[in-house]
C-alpha cells in the first residue's frame, strides 16, 4: 500500500508549492514512483510540476454521466471508466499526475463516484507514495472509503486566520471520520524562519502539532513569478532544505 501524504490549508498559504517540494524531495531520493493528485478545485499543481493538463476526473465524470450512450457496445461502464481514467492520468519522469477538477454539478453521480473510489484505491497500489494537494474542504479526500492517509499536513501562513483554518480542517477530518494516522501543522513563508510568539501560543491553544516552520524563500517567489516548475529550485535553497528536514521527521 502506498504511503499517502495529504496537504491542506486555506488558500494562499503555499500548500500547492509545499506539495511540489515534497514531490521534489521524493524524486531526488529516488523514492518513486509517485502519484500526485491535484484535489483542489482551483487546480494548479500541474504548473508547479511543469506538466500540461488536458482533462480531469471532473470532466470525465460529467462526460460519462451525461453521455451514457457513448460507451462502446459490449463494454461495461466500469471497464469504460477505468479506461478513461488511464487516459486522464498524466505520465511524467518519476511521477504521474491525476487532476480531480471541479466539484460535482447537478444530477446523480453516485454510481460513477463509487466506481471512481474503487479504482482510485486500485490505482494507488501501483505507487510507492501518493501526494494529495487538497482544498480546505477536502471534498475529494472525504470520498475515500478504504484508502488511509498516513500524514495530513496542514499548511498555514503567518496569520492567525491561517492557524485557525488549519485547526478547522483538522476538526473537519475528524468529523468526516477520515482514516488519518497523523496530523501536523507546517507554518510556511516565515520571515527569517522565526515564528511570532503570539502564533506559537495560538498553536498551543488549538492543540496543533507543529512539525516545523519553513522560511520565506526568495528563489521560490522568483520561480512563481515566471510560472516555472518547482524542480528549478536549487537543492541548497532554504525552503527545500527545511522541507527536506521536516519530511525526514515523518520516517517515510
Amino acid at each position: 500500500m502506498a504511503f499517502t501524504i495529504a496537504v491542506a490549508g486555506k488558500g494562499g498559504t503555499g500548500k500547492t508549492t509545499m506539495s511540489g517540494l515534497i514531490i521534489k524531495y521524493l524524486l531526488g531520493r529516488k523514492l518513486t514512483p509517485v502519484l500526485a493528485v491535484d484535489a483542489d478545485a482551483n487546480s494548479n499543481l500541474n504548473e508547479v510540476l511543469g506538466v500540461r493538463v488536458k482533462d480531469s476526473i471532473g470532466s470525465l465524470r460529467e462526460e460519462i454521466t451525461k453521455n451514457v450512450g457513448s460507451i462502446p457496445p459490449g463494454m461495461s461502464k466500469d471497464a469504460y471508466l477505468e479506461l478513461k481514467i488511464q487516459e486522464v492520468l498524466i505520465e511524467a519522469a518519476g511521477f504521474d499526475l491525476l487532476v480531480m477538477g471541479r466539484p460535482e454539478g447537478p444530477g446523480c453521480y453516485c454510481y460513477v463516484n463509487n466506481i471512481l473510489r474503487r479504482y482510485m484505491d486500485i490505482l494507488a497500489k501501483n505507487y510507492r507514495y501518493v501526494i494529495m494537494d487538497n482544498e480546505a474542504g477536502m471534498e475529494h479526500l472525504s470520498r475515500r472509503t478504504t484508502y488511509e492517509v498516513d500524514q495530513l499536513l496542514l499548511v498555514s501562513d503567518t496569520s492567525p486566520r491561517g492557524i485557525w483554518a488549519a485547526a478547522r480542517i483538522r476538526d473537519l477530518a475528524k468529523d468526516l471520520e477520515l482514516k488519518v494516522k497523523e496530523t501536523y501543522l507546517i507554518v510556511n513563508r516565515v520571515p527569517d524562519g522565526e515564528l511570532n510568539p503570539i502564533l506559537r501560543d495560538e498553536i498551543e491553544k488549538l492543540d496543533l502539532k507543529l512539525l516545523g516552520v519553513v522560511p520565506l524563500d526568495e528563489q521560490i517567489l522568483e520561480i512563481d513569478l515566471r510560472r516555472g516548475p518547482i524542480f528549478e529550485l536549487f537543492d541548497e535553497s532554504i525552503a527545500f532544505k527545511t522541507v527536506s528536514e521536516l519530511i525526514n521527521k515523518l520516517n517515510l
